[in-house]
């Protein structure tokens, strides 16, 4: 059997085989005129035309008709004839009229002489390759619209070395600069001077090229010098290639919601310190009723024996001591009862010498051996109208604040002086005479900013569980209700002076307050009454009992509310005289109880503390606080009878 002999192929045949195996290129050629003179596969696919149906067209069908009216076509063969060549992409129109992004190819076609003998085109089918670039194009852009559009965050490019590369609406916003104003200028300029000299930049920098990502909060300066509390992210930039190229960084500015979370943790702690002071408080008023009990037993018992024994010089020395140990017993209950606001106000004429010459001791006891007390006041004071036990309460407050001042010793200097008040308001002349008690120790001191905060409820400079914050607001309240002013003092280093300014009060002879303990005489009561005393303590009910009788009244003694009701039933009763604070039923709740019964019986509260219900039908009740005298006790039922 004969082999098959391949037969050459001259070089034109395999150029047009290989022009015939190119289907991704529309090939062909045009002459001069610009009319088809040859069509490739590749050629048909793209356009629709068969060989048959294009041969000697002109090319021009295949462009737009506004491509046609502006003479595209002719253009195209022109520069490809004159420049050599021609390129570029443009919409371009299939037999069916669907259109199709070309990147075209025009090459001039010319004999050895150089004569141009037509045009060889080649044309590529981009559309698919367009619409993604139009596609990333436009998602581009509407990035670049919404973080321009965005003004809550500044949100820009830095190049490798920190350089700002790009500036938001919202970077403008924050940092206050304009683009032009920025751009190409390093970010280091936002940071503080102090961050700036610490490094801060480029760590922040060389963090976020090591891990990928830097974030912290700091303080940032604006352009005008301004300073702002930033949440910072940096994230670094990396090409398809793993170089990197930037870093993208979001700035947001968090000073107001920095300053409302510092708010909520001051007021955090306003709200435990003052559930702490409400349980003191209330452990402080229940040991003053307590302790009020106590010493009314004492003084009481006291009173009674000091009537009944025989007039012993050495006996009556004895018994005084004791009934002024008592009366400070009860000045003590009264400054807890102020302390837990279970006490109203009870302003009265004070002679300010006699109330500091009075608390000396206990001072001196607060302070220690360390500090020394001097006191001096001016001649012919005259005296103030205040609360005494509130007073004496804010004296030691102040007192207190000048021993943690002086940890090693020192000197506490009390002056009183009248003197005008240092005060523009005051253009009354009746107003302008003041009292001022001042307290000065030689301590630490306090800075500008410390001092302006001196007296705010809950601030302290002392360590947890060293202080409340509120010994100073406490004088200022209390000066503040009394029509006086409260006057802070203090250089760093130099100790601190507490000016309480008081109004200068002309006192009419005998009204001055006086805390002496007096005995009372046996009195003869006008008209014989019977009085039903109550009290759940037996040993305050004992003594009541026997003052009662002694200032010659007709007792019935109930130790309870019950009690107390069944003995109205059986007893014709002028005066209940009942204690307020006592199991199952209250002294107000027996008064009500008692005057449905008994429309028009007289009550008397007696009681260490008196909180009532403001819409009690018995808020008004007078009531006689504990614990009292004989004379007092005659006194305060008199004016609750009207005898």
């Amino acid at each position: 059997m004969t082999e098959a002999v391949a037969m050459p192929v001259s070089e034109n045949e395999r150029h047009r085989l290989l022009l015939e195996a190119i289907t991704d290129y529309a090939i062909y050629m045009l002459d001069s005129g610009g009319h088809v003179s040859s069509w490739n596969p590749g050629a048909e696919r793209f356009k629709g035309y068969t060989a048959s149906e294009i041969m000697g067209a002109h090319f021009s069908r295949f462009y737009t008709e506004d491509d046609r009216a502006r003479g595209l076509p002719e253009e195209i063969l022109r520069t490809a004839a004159n420049a050599g060549r021609y390129e570029g992409e443009g919409w371009r129109v299939r037999k069916d009229g669907r259109r199709f992004w070309a990147h075209v190819v025009v090459d001039p076609i010319r004999s050895a002489t150089g004569d141009l003998l037509g045009f060889a085109k080649i044309t590529r089918d981009l559309t698919e390759r367009r619409a993604r670039e139009e596609e990333l194009r436009r998602s581009q852009e509407q990035f670049r619209l919404l973080v321009q559009g965005v003004t809550d965050y500044a949100i820009y490019m830095l190049d490798p070395d920190g350089h700002v590369a790009s500036w938001n609406a919202g970077a403008q916003r924050i940092k206050g600069y304009a683009p032009w104003e920025i751009l190409g200028k390093h970010f280091s300029r936002f940071y503080t001077e102090e961050d700036r000299e610490d490094g801060l930049p480029l760590r922040a920098l060389e963090t976020a090229r090591q891990e990928g990502r830097f974030e912290n909060e700091g303080w940032r300066v604006r352009k005008d010098g301004t300073r702002f509390w930033a949440s910072v992210v940096v994230d670094a930039i990396h090409d398809d290639e793993g170089e990197l190229i930037g870093f993208a960084k979001v700035t947001r500015d968090i000073t107001e919601k920095r300053e409302a979370q510092k708010a909520l943790e001051v007021a955090h702690e306003e709200l435990l310190q003052s559930r702490k002071m409400e349980a003191l408080g209330q452990l402080a008023g229940g040991i003053a009723h307590d302790f009020n009990n106590l010493l009314m037993a004492i003084s009481g018992s006291l009173e009674l024996l000091q009537r009944r024994l025989p007039n012993d010089p050495q006996i009556t020395r004895l018994i005084d001591n004791a009934l002024q140990g008592a009366q400070r017993g009860s000045a003590l209950t009264g400054r807890l009862l102020a302390f837990a606001r279970r006490q109203p106000l009870e302003p009265r004429l004070v002679d300010l010498p006699s109330l500091i010459e009075g608390l000396r001791d206990l001072l001196q006891l607060s302070l220690g051996g360390d500090i020394q007390i001097e006191v001096s006041a001016s001649p012919a004071m005259p005296p103030v109208m205040v609360d005494a036990a509130q007073l004496e309460l804010a004296l030691l407050n102040v007192a207190t604040n000048a021993r943690d001042a002086m940890p090693d010793g020192g000197r506490l200097t009390i002056r009183i002086s009248q003197e005008e008040a240092p005060s523009a308001r005051d253009t009354d002349r009746t107003l302008a005479r003041r009292v001022c008690l001042a307290i000065s120790d030689t301590g630490e001191g306090m800075d500008e900013e410390t001092l302006a905060r001196a007296a705010d409820p809950f601030f302290t400079t002392k360590g947890p569980g060293k202080g409340t914050g509120l010994g100073l607001s406490v004088v200022h309240g209390l000066l503040e209700e009394s029509g006086g002013r409260l006057i802070l003092k203090s250089w760093k280093g130099e100790g601190t002076t507490v000016e309480m300014w008081f109004t200068a009060v002309t006192a009419p002879q005998g009204q001055l307050a006086n805390t002496s303990t007096k005995s009372s005489d046996k009195s003869v009561v006008d008209t014989p009454l019977t009085v039903l005393a109550v009290d759940d303590d037996a040993l305050v009910l004992m003594n009541t009992v026997i003052m009662l009788e002694d200032l010659g009244y007709e007792v019935i003694e109930a130790n309870s509310g019950a009690e107390a009701l069944a003995k109205l039933d059986e007893h014709e009763v002028d005066l209940l005289l009942t204690d307020h604070a006592m199991p199952q039923m209250s002294g107000t709740e027996l008064a009500h109880a008692a005057r449905e019964r008994h429309p028009g019986l007289q009550v008397l509260l007696a009681t260490g503390f008196l909180e009532l219900p403001k819409d009690s039908t018995c808020a008004n009740l007078p009531k006689l606080l504990k614990p009292f005298s004989m004379e007092q006790l005659q006194t305060a039922i008199r004016e609750a009878t009207d005898y």
